[in-house]
């Protein structure tokens, strides 16, 4: 597998503990990544996309005070605040229950990612979104990536309603050099 350029990709960190915010950069800044910005809870991340700055990928802790990772989520997905709502998330947790991950899942989170975070895992889970994107899908009370991980046929065209059909997301690095180019 060709090796990822990330040196065209902004990066959101949002976590309540500074540590897990330098240590997440650091993991970043070691993949080359463009950009880093980060945010000490939703409410700060809130605020910097409020006011413009427009990441290609967020990381977010679940659990933090005043704004959690999954609040902050249905806010990207939902909000007419900010331009994209289609920003893939990966969520990062130290709590792993069945509950949260469904939750995560409902807000639309595109990946997740346990604590203690390895670089390598951190990594996996970027190259996931870049060569692998879903589709985003607006329907009812569901706003996010499409659940489906695998386009299985289902013997007749798409069972989907004509209103609850997906949007293509757009490429993440559009305009810029594609992220599997060699370094």
């Amino acid at each position: 597998m060709t090796q990822l350029n990330l040196s065209q990709l902004s990066f959101l960190v949002i976590d309540d503990n500074a540590f897990m915010r330098k240590l997440l950069r650091s993991m970043l800044n070691a993949f080359q990544v463009g950009e880093v910005q980060s945010a000490s809870d939703g409410v700060d991340a809130f605020k910097l996309m409020k006011n413009g700055y427009e990441p290609d990928l967020i990381i977010t802790d679940a659990k933090m005070p005043v704004m959690s990772g999954l609040e902050f989520t249905r806010w990207v997905r939902t909000t007419d605040e900010v331009k994209k709502n289609d920003i893939p998330i990966i969520l990062v947790t130290a709590f792993t229950e069945a509950k949260l991950v469904r939750d995560a899942r409902d807000a639309g989170v595109d990946e997740f990612l346990s604590k203690p975070v390895s670089a390598d895992d951190l990594l996996r889970r970027i190259e996931v979104i870049v060569r692998k994107p879903r589709s985003f899908v607006r329907s009812g009370k569901y706003a996010g990536p499409d659940r489906r991980r695998k386009q299985v046929k289902i013997g007749r065209s798409d069972r989907r309603r004509e209103d609850e059909r997906s949007e293509m997301r757009q490429p993440l690095v559009s305009n810029r050099q594609h992220p599997s180019a060699h370094r």
